[in-house]
């Protein structure tokens, strides 16, 4: 018997892969295998965003813990090994508590350990939830000052609509202050291109990655090996997509169905859009925000956006 994370996972992709465009959620990535695989992307020489970042964040490391009140909570969305967060924490000895949240149980309460025994004097309170919907923050944080962290230019991989919903529920929990929000920018295509097409094929594996779970824990009899990643850049809107292309017609069970697959048919499985300093700050204002400052390296690949509530 399936059990409820199988059971949403079996539905998700069956609805994905029906439609006319084949999908399936980027959210399913993020299994234990998946988040590692993910680890590994973050250190190859193509995928500049997570260093880019990370330097940001050294640079302005006081001034973005100062944001966090004395006493207050530190909310972290898809927080995943928490490496970038470290910047903060070592900056931000006035935290009252820190609240990783990721949706890969296994990964968020190895993680929450590590830093437990890191910060011992840090409150942290470790929630597995899929931040895409609405997640209940600890009762421990409840009168906490709050502010938002969501790096890793996590928030192109969402359509505009889920981006704003996103922010708007954040601006809405009780006394939130600051969101501090990590986007990659639009720059060169080919940049752009081989940050999601690495020459050692981390990233094609990532994608593949899913295909794998749907095998193992939907009970697919997807051949994996006949699906080709491929990252694909688009103008309007500006994002990279990541697609499985079938290399062979063929078909595939899941669940109660039988999925066919043309000769280079496509799964669609990640949009990973790019931003402008005006594309955020329009984001930022739908959503309840105002962008209070915008933090780039020297070369503008990359921002750490300050929304205010």
């Amino acid at each position: 018997m399936l059990d409820q994370t199988n059971t949403d996972l079996v539905t998700d992709a069956l609805d994905g892969l029906r439609a006319p465009q084949k999908w399936l959620s980027p959210k399913w990535f993020y299994d234990d295998a998946g988040s590692a695989i993910f680890e590994q992307i973050t250190d190859l020489p193509e995928y500049y965003p997570t260093r880019t970042e990370a330097a940001i964040l050294r640079d302005h490391a006081a001034a973005l813990a100062a944001l966090v009140p004395g006493g207050g909570a530190l909310v972290e969305l898809g927080s995943g090994a928490s490496v970038k967060t470290r910047t903060l924490l070592d900056a931000g000895s006035h935290f009252g508590a820190y609240v990783p949240i990721d949706i890969s149980e296994g990964f968020l309460l190895d993680t929450a350990g590590d830093l437990m025994r890191r910060y011992p004097d840090l409150s942290i309170h470790p929630v597995v939830g899929d931040f895409t919907g609405p997640v209940d923050l600890p009762d421990a944080v409840a009168g906490a000052s709050k502010v938002g962290f969501f790096p890793g230019s996590t928030i192109g991989n969402l359509d505009p609509e889920a981006a704003i919903d996103l922010l708007a529920r954040a601006r809405a929990w009780p006394d939130a202050r600051h969101f501090i929000l990590g986007a990659d920018l639009v720059k060169e295509v080919p940049t752009l291109v081989a940050a999601y097409d690495d020459a050692a094929g981390v990233t094609a594996a990532f994608n593949r990655n899913v295909l794998h779970r749907l095998n193992r824990e939907a009970g697919a009899n997807f051949d994996v090996a006949a699906f080709a990643h491929e990252a694909r850049w688009c103008d309007d809107p500006a994002r990279i997509e990541m697609h499985l292309v079938a290399t062979r017609a063929m078909q595939v069970t899941l669940g109660p169905e039988v999925i066919h697959f043309a000769n280079g048919e496509s799964i669609h499985t990640e949009s990973c859009r790019k931003y402008t300093p005006d594309t955020l700050g329009q984001l930022a204002e739908a959503a309840g925000w105002g962008l209070a400052e915008l933090l780039t390296d020297e070369q503008d690949r990359f921002a750490v956006a300050i929304l205010q509530a």
